[in-house]
Formats: C-alpha cells, sequence, structure tokens
C-alpha cells in the first residue's frame, strides 16, 4: 500500500515538471509583450532560467548526504515560494532570478523523484514504474495547455498561471510528512553506522566519483544527456512562437494544437517504460530516439496545422519519452552511495549544457 502511496506522490509532484515546463512556453507572447522583450530577449529569458537547472546540481548532490526525504522536501517547499512570487514579479529583471530558482528546485524535485523511484520499486518494473511516473509530466503539459489561454484572459494575465499552479504544491507540501527514507539509502546509512569509527571514511569529497571505477561511464551518460537536451529543450518551448509567427496559429489555435497532441502523446509516454522493461533499454531507446528525431524535424517543417499537430504528438512524446530511458541508465549504473552523485554531474551539471545552450 505504501508502494502505491508512494507512486502517487511521485506522480503528482512530476505532474508540475510538465506543467512548468510548458507553462513558460505557452505564456511568451504574453510575457513578451508584457515585458517589451526582443526575439533574442526571449531567448535569452529562457536560457537563464534554464541555467537554474543547471544549478540544482548542488541539491541534487545532497541527496546522498541528506537523504533521499530531505531534499524532496526541500526542493518541493522551495519551488512553491517562487513560484507563487514569480506571478507578483514587476518586470522581467525580478521575473528571471525567481524563475531561476523555481526552476532550480523544480529539477532537484524531479531528479530525486527518480531516484526515489529506482530505489523503491522492483527492477523488473522499475522502466515501467518510471514511465508512468513520466506520464504525468505528459498529464501536467495536458492541464497547462488547456486552461493558460482561459488564464489569459483574466484580470492579472499571464500571472494568474502561477497562482492557479501554486496552490495543489501547497497540498503536495502538506502530504508529504507521510514520506518515508528509501531503503537502499537507509541500509546504506546503516552500514556506515556498523562501520568502526577507524575505519570510517572522511567526508566525501566534491570529486569522490571522478577517482571511482564509474568515471568512464560518467562521462558517457553525461554526453547522452547533453546531446539529448540540445534538441528537446527547443521543441516544446518554441513551437508556439513558430506556429503563431510563421504558420498563422491563433492562440486558440496552438492551445488545441498543444492539448491534442499531448492527449495523443500521454498514452505513448506511459507506455514508454513498459517499452524498455519488454524490449530492454537498448532497443527500447534506439525506438524512442528514433520517433523523437523524426517528430521533431516534421513539427518545424510540414506546412497545414493537423500534419504540424501529429508531429507535434511525436515531439511531445519524445521530450517526455527519452526520459524514462536516461532516468533508468543512470540510475541503473551507479551505486546508491554514488547515485545521487552520479545523478547531478551527469544530469544537473554536465548535461544541462545543452539544456541551457540550446534556447
Amino acid at each position: 500500500s505504501y508502494h502505491w502511496r508512494l507512486l502517487i506522490f511521485l506522480s503528482v509532484a512530476t505532474f508540475f515538471e510538465g506543467y512548468d515546463f510548458l507553462a513558460l512556453a505557452q505564456i511568451l507572447p504574453q510575457l513578451a509583450e508584457d515585458m517589451e522583450l526582443s526575439k533574442s530577449g526571449v531567448g535569452y529569458l529562457n536560457a537563464f532560467v534554464n541555467a537554474g537547472a543547471v544549478a540544482a546540481f548542488v541539491l541534487v548532490r545532497k541527496a546522498d548526504r541528506w537523504g533521499r526525504r530531505r531534499v524532496l522536501t526541500i526542493t518541493i517547499a522551495g519551488y512553491t515560494i517562487f513560484t507563487l512570487a514569480s506571478g507578483f514579479a514587476p518586470n522581467v529583471w525580478v521575473f528571471a532570478p525567481l524563475q531561476f530558482f523555481a526552476r532550480l528546485f523544480l529539477i532537484a524535485e524531479w531528479a530525486t523523484s527518480m531516484v526515489y523511484a529506482a530505489e523503491e520499486f522492483p527492477s523488473a518494473k522499475r522502466a515501467t514504474i518510471i514511465g508512468v511516473i513520466q506520464g504525468f509530466s505528459s498529464l501536467g503539459g495536458i492541464v497547462c495547455a488547456g486552461v493558460v489561454p482561459l488564464l489569459l484572459k483574466t484580470t492579472y494575465g499571464w500571472r494568474t498561471v502561477y497562482f492557479i499552479g501554486v496552490i495543489p504544491l501547497m497540498l503536495l507540501a502538506f502530504a508529504r510528512r507521510n514520506l518515508k527514507e528509501t531503503r537502499c539509502f537507509e541500509e546504506h546509512q546503516a552500514e556506515i553506522a556498523a562501520t568502526p569509527n577507524s575505519e570510517k571514511a572522511e567526508k566525501p569529497s566534491f570529486y569522490r566519483i571522478w577517482s571511482s571505477p564509474y568515471r568512464n561511464r560518467l562521462l558517457i551518460v553525461a554526453l547522452v544527456w547533453g546531446l539529448t537536451y540540445a534538441c528537446t529543450q527547443n521543441v516544446i518551448t518554441f513551437w508556439k512562437l513558430f506556429a503563431m509567427e510563421e504558420r498563422g496559429f491563433t492562440n486558440e489555435d496552438v492551445a488545441l494544437a498543444i492539448t491534442i497532441a499531448a492527449v495523443g502523446a500521454m498514452p505513448l509516454v506511459f507506455a514508454a517504460g513498459k517499452l524498455l522493461d519488454v524490449l530492454g533499454r537498448h532497443k527500447g531507446a534506439a525506438l524512442i530516439f528514433a520517433v523523437t528525431i523524426a517528430a521533431t524535424v516534421g513539427a518545424y517543417t510540414l506546412e497545414s496545422k493537423w500534419a504540424l499537430t501529429i508531429a507535434l504528438v511525436g515531439g511531445i512524446f519524445g521530450v517526455s519519452g527519452v526520459l524514462p530511458v536516461l532516468n533508468a541508465y543512470t540510475n541503473e549504473l551507479f551505486p546508491t552511495e554514488l547515485r545521487g552523485d552520479a545523478y547531478a554531474w551527469s544530469n544537473n551539471l554536465l548535461g544541462r549544457v545543452g539544456y541551457v545552450g540550446g534556447p
């Protein structure tokens, strides 16, 4: 029963990763007009906000020392506070740093959730569970795509997107009281406690993973994360601007297209993890990445609204579908005592070079 509660909790937490990812993309035209941003200014804003994902490196690494539960609690609280504050930003100079810290806490929360899933669920179903949790990110995107056009018409416009989004986060912060520490981390801590004081290691070095046998493996995983982000970070972020400026879409057209695409992609995202458990990591990864490549090209080259919408289905699937692949690899290739470290270095620091540089 605890596994079911944990699955629901992690799924709801990841829901906001999808909501937040699409929120900024959805409000960009209105935000740019309100804050008088040029096209290059929009790109710089995205890059600066995304840099928060790199800064999440600091918090994710702490999961190996402070524990998974403590880090998850801190990140949920931090994301809630900075999301609410973003709605009150008077100009881009305030909005940008608020969103930077909101993204920092959000990505750290997401990374810690994936470590939780890897450590608490059986290996035979691990990728399936990670896929289900990631599927809720797509659901967050669907909700965001559906409600943003309505929220933009309210008195507070784009600010309402953040005001509304913070309400469920407060409930999540309350629900985390029943969250337990992962068994893997507790067992590791018990091993350390049972070690004689004379044999206990000193405080772990900041670079400890680079002197471990996993150094080369870390470099490969980081390279895959970075190259993947260089593509996927832009697929959805700039699609609304492209569709409105180059294909003549209206706000309503974009909302309809993204909603249809997100709904169509969601079953595929939920199935991505199962695909990895059935076909194996290599074959499943090859298939998911191939679909992502084809859909990305189509989403920015096709002409008709329905053709673009269909391509966007694959695009949204790809953006979410590659994550169970990389999460499974990253969490399974490293031992418990280095898992948070490995995730922080490969995803949040080195891998996010593509995430930040892409825009």
